[in-house]
This record gives structure tokens, C-alpha cells and sequence, in this order.
């Protein structure tokens, strides 16, 4: 026989851009292992600059980077350090985005209108990502922009654990706030031993962002604590809206849940001025100090799912079964 064998050992390296290091850090804590000490900086003229201080060579690499405010500085810096591990021969590069830069643009809804969130997928492909590992895409379609495996993790059993522990003696209902993530809220009715389902009826001007209005309830809500779930919350405006809507059909009270906040400015504020009596988030974004300190918002750490995941991958066993057969 010809030729050289052996058996190599494969190697999974965690990599942090600077985004959002801490929840890097709890991630790989969780995998019992350290992140990979990392050089980067920006030059005068703003330009990024990265290099691994470890040899990469033929190892599993999972990139973590939350693709916070300033979004197109950490994004560049994310497809920086997947070039770099590309040209430093990695095995297999796996971009793990707890947060997808530009998730909402996933569609037209005029023309000469962008779909930016595929072209974030065609940007990582060209980097040199062999897979996409992303918490809660803003709509389920996003998986099929990436040309590869995409594992699209849930942070509902976290959120709804937490709901049901806390919340589940009382008369509930889960809310979608528009009709579009009725499906969620499906999903949540079910996790929570079928609750009764309503959703917000509104409307939105799609020439001015981060603007809605919420014209009316359709389901059963009076006397019972809704549940409004979402997958993001930006600016507050539309959640604080659906929460007044609730309030005003009579519902007992509202616990908002969401697992991006974003919270650009006023946000904060808006939710400790709601009348909701929680927001349950978790920190696949930076949450400044202000928000953690307010006791209507509760942050839930979202470090074990994706380190189950990356487990999971690295080991070649199943994601799927990590949300009983539905990720």
C-alpha cells in the first residue's frame, strides 16, 4: 500500500469578534474550552484589522459576533476574521450569528428596493463560510439565502421555561403582535399547554421605519395575562403600542418577551414606562448597564443553547433534536 495514514483529532476553536465578547466568552465556557486570543483593531481611517495569535490549521472554527449597533463596523469585522481563517487553511468555518445584521430586509416591498439580508448570506459565502448558525431569524425564509447548512436555533424553550415557571398558575394567552408570527405564537401556545392565541391586527407605512399603528385585538384576551411574544424589540414603539391595545380589550395584565433587544434609543425608557408588568429578553445583544438595572426587564442568558449547538455540530450529532424535530 501506497501512500501515508493517519487518524487526525478533530479541533473545535471558538473565535470572538469585539461586538459582544462577553457572551463569547460565556459560550465557550460552556464548551469548557477558552476563546482564541484574537489581535484586532481599526487604523486611523477606521479600517479593521484582525490576526489569530494560534494556529488554525485544519481546525473546526465557530466565529461568534452579534451584529449589534454600529452593525456594518462589526459585520465587516465578522467577514474579516472569516477571510482570515479561510486564508489560514481552517477546516470548516461555521459563523454563528446570535443576531442576523439586517434580518427585516429579507424581501421587496417596492421596487429598486434591496434584499439585503441575502446579500449578508452571499457576503459570508464569499468569505469563506462553510455553515451559518443563527438564533431566531427574523423570518424562516433567511435559511435558504445561505448556499450551505444553516442551523436556525430557538431561544423559546429558554424564554417559555421562564414563563411558565414564573407565570404559569395564572389565566394566560399568548399574543403575536401582527399577524405574520401567528405561527410563533403557535409554537408558544403549545409549549405552554395550549393557551388560547390572539394577535394584533395593524398596520405599517413601509416608507418610515420603526413605525406602526395597532388597530385592534382579534381573540379572547379579557381577564387573562397575554403573553406578547416577538422576536425583536427595537425602538419599543410597536410592542408598547400592542401592549396598550391589550390593556384597553381588558387583559389582566401583559409580560412582553422577546429575544433581540436591540433597544435603540428610547426603547429603555418606553418599557419602563409601558404598562407592561415584565419584558423578558435575552442577551444575544450587548445590554447596557441602564437596561439591566431596570426591574421590569429580565435578561435570560442564551450562552447554553449555542453551546449545545456548537456541540452538537462539532460532534456531528443533531441540532434538530435540541427543539423537539423543528429546527
Amino acid at each position: 500500500m501506497t501512500g501515508i495514514q493517519r487518524t487526525t483529532e478533530k479541533n473545535l476553536m471558538v473565535f470572538s469578534g469585539r461586538a459582544h465578547p462577553a457572551l463569547a466568552e460565556a459560550v465557550a465556557e460552556g464548551l469548557d474550552t477558552q476563546l482564541v486570543p484574537t489581535d484586532a483593531y481599526a487604523f486611523a481611517n477606521s479600517e479593521l484589522y484582525i490576526r489569530f495569535n494560534e494556529s488554525v490549521r485544519g481546525c473546526d472554527a465557530f466565529v461568534i459576533q452579534s451584529h449589534a449597533a454600529p452593525v456594518n463596523e462589526w459585520i465587516m469585522e465578522h467577514l474579516i476574521m472569516v477571510d482570515a481563517l479561510k486564508r489560514a487553511s481552517a477546516k470548516r468555518i461555521t459563523v454563528v450569528l446570535p443576531f442576523y445584521g439586517y434580518a427585516r430586509q429579507d424581501k421587496k416591498h417596492r421596487g429598486r428596493e434591496p434584499i439585503s439580508a441575502r446579500l449578508m448570506a452571499d457576503m459570508f459565502k464569499t468569505a469563506g463560510a462553510d455553515r451559518l448558525m443563527a438564533i431566531d431569524l427574523h423570518t424562516a425564509q433567511i435559511q435558504g439565502f445561505f448556499d450551505g447548512p444553516v442551523d436556525h436555533l430557538m431561544a423559546m424553550p429558554i424564554l417559555a421555561d421562564y414563563v411558565a415557571e414564573k407565570y404559569g398558575d395564572e389565566k394566560l394567552a399568548v399574543v403575536s403582535p401582527d399577524a405574520g408570527r401567528i405561527k410563533v405564537a403557535e409554537q408558544w401556545s403549545k409549549r405552554l399547554g395550549g393557551k388560547p392565541l390572539a394577535f394584533i391586527h395593524k398596520t405599517r407605512d413601509i416608507s418610515r421605519p420603526n413605525e406602526s399603528v395597532a388597530n385592534r385585538v382579534v381573540g379572547e384576551v379579557s381577564g387573562r395575562t397575554c403573553i406578547l411574544v416577538d422576536d425583536m424589540i427595537d425602538s419599543g414603539g410597536t410592542i408598547c403600542q400592542a401592549a396598550d391595545a391589550l390593556m384597553a380589550e381588558g387583559a389582566a395584565s401583559v409580560v412582553i418577551v422577546a429575544t433581540h433587544a436591540i433597544f435603540s434609543d428610547p426603547a429603555v425608557q418606553r418599557m419602563t414606562d409601558s404598562v407592561a408588568r415584565e419584558v423578558v429578553v435575552t442577551d444575544t445583544l450587548p445590554i447596557s448597564e441602564e437596561a439591566r438595572s431596570m426591574p421590569k426587564i429580565k435578561v435570560l442568558s442564551i450562552a447554553p443553547l449555542i453551546s449545545r449547538a456548537v456541540k452538537a455540530v462539532f460532534e456531528d450529532g443533531s441540532v434538530t433534536q435540541m427543539f423537539d424535530g423543528r429546527a
